[in-house]
């Protein structure tokens, strides 16, 4: 039987495809607007088509067994809404019929959401888990969160009604090597280029793609149909955020601290700004925004069910920096040497490195 994959080129799907052909599983079939060299090369049969043309979805999920649904459009900008609708609303919603219609029983669907579908707060102190209420009223004018939401009662309505075998895997930000969109890692590059201005208030969760794409062959594997999965590697400050990188780059950390009620102006003038035409180079209003919020979550139904373990996000920063320096048109070449650190110093990723050990160790006896 044939496993289907959309979003097969993007950043996770890249990762999940090496993952199950180092497993060993040949019958993958991509469905791609166009075709990948990349994928050719790997023997991986590809379909192209729109997620959003019954026809397309009727030949994709020809013999089909299992689907991960992995397609999605990363994107701040407001203007983008329509699209973000058509793609993860709608275009799931084509999917799931041309699976129900299908002749072959599928036996289960992995679908990728986001941990913004709950995980998202003006307080510092919450900490979403799987049980968590969708956080609709908090990321209302922020559409990419909005129409992932829409997405996962999709999800639940064809769930309920037609028994289709569906799991909403629900990861924080992407990060590690790979990203050749910059759909996750435009934030890392930004700090790189020394454009973060100042610290601002809130509060950030990372996971490492690969340990993403491994959680999901596992839950293909064996989740529950109807189960939902939190997978994060580490909350922690923004201001916690930039010194990692800080460690890992030998760049300065941003120092001046941004008010909570300044950033929210901020984003409106921006928005104004960009309404009149007015040129506002890397500077992302909706970012400035949801920089304000704390994006904590707890992944221990993954580490229990799924046995999800993530490296440090120390470790994950650090090979996203040096994936950047090698690969990013505006590194690539030019890697600087870091500064000698004192003497006594021991790198943030060693500590996490030790911490985890400890942990695994407790945890084991």
């Amino acid at each position: 039987m044939t496993t289907l994959i959309t979003g097969g080129t993007g950043f996770l799907g890249r990762h999940l495809i090496d993952q199950l052909i180092a497993r060993g599983q040949t019958d993958l079939r991509v469905l791609t607007r166009r075709h990948n060299a990349e994928l050719e090369a790997l023997g991986v049969e590809q379909m192209e088509g729109s997620l959003t043309d019954a026809d397309d979805l009727a030949r994709a999920v020809e013999g089909v067994s299992h689907v991960y649904h992995l397609a999605g459009l990363v994107e701040r900008d407001r203007t983008q809404a329509h699209r973000m609708y058509e793609l993860h609303v709608e275009a799931s919603r084509k999917l799931f019929d041309a699976l129900v219609a299908s002749d072959t029983p599928v036996q289960k669907i992995v679908v990728a959401s986001t941990s913004g579908t709950v995980g998202v707060s003006s307080d510092a102190d919450f900490v979403a888990t799987d049980a968590s209420p969708y956080a609709e009223h908090t990321v209302r004018d922020w559409p990419y969160y909005l129409s992932k939401i829409y997405a996962e009662r999709v999800c639940l309505e064809y769930l309920q009604r037609h028994d289709l075998p569906i799991v909403l895997m629900r990861p924080t930000l992407l990060l590690g090597p790979g990203d050749w969109r910059e759909s996750s890692t435009g934030d890392v590059i930004l700090f790189m280029k020394n454009k973060v201005p100042g610290v601002l208030p809130g509060g950030i969760s990372v996971v490492d793609v690969r340990d993403t794409a491994e959680a999901f062959i596992t839950a293909m594997e064996r989740a529950e149909p109807g189960a939902t999965y939190l997978l994060g590697a580490g909350n922690m400050t923004l201001a916690s955020f930039f010194e990692h990188l800080a460690d890992i780059t030998g760049q300065r950390s941003p120092r001046l601290p941004v008010p909570g009620k300044l950033a929210k102006l901020g984003g409106k003038l921006l928005d104004a700004l960009q309404d009149a035409g007015a040129p506002l180079g890397d500077i992302d209003p909706a970012s400035l925004e949801m920089a304000r919020y704390f994006w904590y979550i707890d992944s221990s139904r993954a580490e229990r069910e799924l046995d999800f373990s993530p490296r440090p996000v120390s470790l994950t920063l650090r090979d996203t920096v040096q994936w950047i320096r090698e690969h990013h048109p505006d590194f690539a070449g030019q890697r600087r040497p870091r500064p000698e650190p004192p003497a006594n110093w021991v790198p943030q990723e060693t500590r996490d490195f030790a911490r985890e050990l400890r942990r695994r160790s407790g945890a084991e006896s």
